[in-house]
């Protein structure tokens, strides 16, 4: 059986978590974030992960674990509600034959319209101004 690498703390979500790239937040506490994803497959894509070192779901510790379903849960009736979909596509990634691109934790929320297809994910940066949009709309409808 394969080792799982390191964690690697120069992950882009590390810089994100740390300020040193900038996102566009939906959500924020102490042990978790919220942003749009910057290549969405729908808009309103929303990213969640934990602020602690987790590569992914098989090294996150379990209090980590315990604590991110119920939040991507509200966010996801969140993004549903601003995106006025129709339903939310939720996945999560582990390593690189999994489909994993970036090696820290984290939950994608999809929201999903019946006539509007996923785009492939990685293909293409949305526009800063309806990244900012839609985050702005899944705030309010946080509360």
């Amino acid at each position: 059986m394969n080792a799982t690498p390191a964690y690697d703390p120069d992950n882009i979500f590390a810089k994100i978590l740390r300020g040193e790239i900038p996102c566009h937040k939906v959500y924020e506490d102490d042990d978790f974030i919220a942003f749009m994803d910057v290549m969405p497959q729908t808009p309103g894509h929303t990213l969640v992960l934990p602020k602690a070192p987790c590569r992914n779901l098989l090294d996150a510790p379990p209090q980590v674990l315990s604590r991110i379903l119920p939040l991507v849960q509200r966010l996801a009736q969140a993004v549903k509600t601003a995106m006025g979909a129709e339903g939310i596509t939720i996945s999560q990634f582990n390593e690189h034959a999994g489909g994993q691109t970036v090696f820290h934790l984290h939950i994608h929320i999809i929201p999903r319209h019946e006539d509007q297809p996923m785009k492939h994910h990685a293909r293409g940066f949305a526009p800063k101004e309806e990244l900012e949009a839609n985050a702005a709309k899944i705030r309010a409808a946080i509360g």
